[in-house]
């Protein structure tokens, strides 16, 4: 299972300060720096190598292409000249415009570009072949080191680069995003959104342009004003019309930066403009407002400085906000979280971060379209307790994330589907079961299941307790993911993994009745046979006894019980310590076992012969065991088959262990109830 297990407890979003170093050695960027500046070489990369798996996991390079520094292609290399800006950032032969149009916009928030691109690198005496990024990643801030060898094709550099030939900050650090996700291919295709998030650690949120609210423009220009990341794209109908130009020179289904807003008098009326980038360099809009339009004959030269104007074919233009709204169809907006924004920014997102997994059999249950399993996915409860300033409700986004799927590409893995419910609460604590969901409707929730890495929207709900139920939209399918809550106000969140508990009433003392029942006369017949004259039996002869009664057991499936498993019960029941059980001591677990057989055949819902493992959580509190989410998962994993089935044999030895371990911890008990926290699943 490549989902390790977290803590799911709330808990603060990180700070870039403490990013930590991820290459394989555990050194940090400073430590590999001197030690190559002390050898006299120049970094090599042994992660990311200069070689086509670094490329491509799917294909073979279309031609040679050839692994340079930037001392190899130009005279006079520079990181960053004349300042990191929009014009840095041209497309090359790769598919990532999404990346590309992240980058332009990074470039407008000097203290966001800065974490990302630290300035304090160059191709000065201190050289040494090496520079770091940093990246968000799932509430973790990672430094990225590597070298500076880039895929070259004929002396040019084949993918990102600046138009400044000397200039290779961006070339950079697309090679560093490209091995945060594995390879360059793992780039191809993407939301701007994903990367904005990547490079701020904030929450995105997507509006339909034609369907936007009246005040669009103003959230437009709040956003960018906050220092907020904003990209905008136009839909296509087919595959065919990716990059198909339109005839007023906009690009389909490809990703465009928003770098502004403004007003100008035109005319003695007050036009809206907006202004926006195209990552490729190039290829600009050229209906009313564009660089050469007779528009811009009627603006003052005050006015066209201000806007910063030129007549250049940079990929940046301005085009009338009323226009905007009829040719795009979708704007992503990046939030920054509070450590992204200046001290001085008036609005400030309050955030809490929960990790969590969907694992097969146990936790993923899909969509509210799925009862039976539904109510197994892992719960968040939300208590919302402040108003917003002046209002009744409070104002909140839930973002939900799937994590490393574009990593994972190179194994086949693509972007699930996903989503979320939100639920008033009952009032009681514990993870709510199947029939609250049957008979209670969500309060809100994601606007639709797709299959992007994150799904976020802005809610609005009077103060309370609220229960988030993260999902996939079909069962069955495993990833793990990150759940963050950005509220106006602060908001306080739990997870509804329940607490490790086990309440087992104490164990009867067999009392002789006036007269046997045919099943315990023929039960003490095979007993003393197997046993012989001192009426006990060892583990060889236990497991015979066993296994010829529940073969005979209708109603269950049941393979074989094994002589450890066996060996396990004489643990457990053996009071003398002699490694025997008497026949009184069988007896006591004979009645233990008729009950777990009931509990067994009340969980088998479809009458069967086994019982799935998502209501194995059920079936386990009915026998006193609560567990977490952590030890079911690693209990169905251990116990269910690959059908998601579990045979009552594994259900016995599973209570076997989860008592075996119970009376380790005897000493931790109060009042007959015992709270571990245990591995029993090995």
């Amino acid at each position: 299972m490549p989902y390790l297990h977290q803590d799911s407890k709330p808990r603060p979003p990180a700070l870039p300060g403490a990013a930590r170093p991820t290459i394989s050695s555990g050194k940090t960027y400073e430590e590999l720096k001197q030690d190559c500046l002390l050898r006299g070489v120049l970094f090599e990369d042994p992660d990311f190598p200069a070689c086509n798996s670094s490329l491509f996991f799917s294909e073979k390079p279309p031609v040679p292409f050839v692994w340079k520094r930037p001392g190899d292609i130009v005279k006079d290399p520079k990181f960053i000249l004349g300042g990191a800006t929009r014009t840095d950032i041209c497309q090359g032969d790769l598919g990532d415009c999404w990346l590309l149009a992240a980058i332009a916009s990074l470039t407008l928030n000097e203290k966001t570009l800065a974490r990302v691109v630290p300035l304090d690198q160059n191709f000065g005496p201190d050289y040494a072949g090496i520079f770091h990024f940093q990246f968000w990643q799932h509430n973790e801030w990672l430094d990225v080191v590597i070298d500076d060898r880039l895929p070259t094709f004929k002396g040019r550099l084949v993918f990102l680069h600046s138009a400044e030939h000397n200039e290779f900050w961006s070339a950079l650090l697309e090679k560093a995003y490209a091995k945060l996700n594995g390879s360059y291919e793992a780039l191809k295709g993407g939301s701007t959104i994903e990367a904005m998030e990547d490079f701020t650690g904030g929450v995105g949120e997507m509006y339909e342009v034609k369907k936007a609210p009246e005040n669009f423009c103003e959230i437009l220009e709040k956003a960018l004003k906050r220092c907020s990341m904003v990209g905008c794209s136009i839909d296509t109908s087919s595959a065919a019309e990716s990059e198909a130009k339109t005839p007023f020179g906009l690009i389909k289904g490809h990703a465009y930066s928003v770098t502004g807003i403004d007003e100008v008098s035109y005319r003695g009326m007050q036009v809206q403009l907006i202004r926006i980038r195209n990552p490729w360099g190039q290829v600009e809009w050229n209906g009313p407002w564009s660089d050469n339009s007779p528009e811009w004959r009627s603006v003052s030269p005050s006015e066209q400085k201000r806007l910063s104007q030129a007549a250049l074919d940079d990929g940046e233009f301005w085009m009338k906000f009323d226009d905007f709204r009829v040719h795009f169809d979708k704007v992503e907006i990046c939030n920054l979280t509070p450590d992204a924004l200046e001290d001085s920014t008036a609005h400030k997102w309050e955030v809490t971060i929960h990790q969590g997994s969907w694992v097969r059999g146990s936790t993923a249950g899909g969509c509210r379209n799925f009862l039976e399993t539904f109510w197994t996915n892992p719960q968040i409860k939300l208590h919302l307790t402040e108003k917003d300033d002046g209002q009744d409700e409070c104002t909140f986004i839930a973002a939900l994330m799937q994590k490393d799927r574009r990593k994972l590409k190179k194994l086949g893995a693509e972007m699930l589907t996903i989503g979320y419910s939100i639920y008033e609460s009952p009032g009681r604590d514990g993870h709510l079961g199947k029939d609250f969901f049957r008979y209670h409707p969500s309060k809100a929730r994601s606007k639709t299941y797709i299959n992007l890495r994150e799904v976020s929207n802005r809610f609005k709900l009077p103060p309370g307790d609220y229960i988030l139920v993260p999902t996939t939209f079909e069962p069955h399918q495993e990833a793990d993911f990150c759940l963050r809550i950005f509220s106006e106000k602060k908001a306080i969140t739990e997870d509804l993994d329940e607490n490790i508990a086990i309440d087992l009433p104490e164990p009867p003392n067999p009392t002789p009745s006036p007269q046997e029942t045919e099943e315990e006369k023929q039960f003490r017949a095979l007993f003393e046979q197997i046993s012989g004259e001192d009426m006990e039996i060892a583990a060889e002869e236990l497991e015979y006894v066993l296994n010829a009664v529940l073969k005979k057991t209708k109603n269950i499936k049941f393979k074989n019980l094994s002589l450890i498993s066996c060996r396990n019960i004489i643990s457990l029941m053996d009071a003398s310590g002699n490694g025997k059980l008497e026949f009184n001591e069988f007896k006591v677990f004979w009645e233990k076992m008729k009950k777990w057989i009931n509990i067994f055949l009340q969980f088998d819902f479809d009458k069967s012969g086994s019982m799935s493992s998502y209501e194995l959580r059920s079936a386990l509190k009915a026998a006193g065991y609560q567990l977490n989410n952590y030890l079911l998962q690693l209990i169905v994993l251990r116990y269910s088959d690959e059908q998601l089935q579990i045979e009552f044999d594994d259900f016995l030895n599973c209570l076997v262990r989860l008592e075996n371990a119970s009376r380790v911890f005897q000493a931790l008990s109060v009042e007959n109830k015992v709270f571990i926290n245990l591995n029993i699943a090995e």
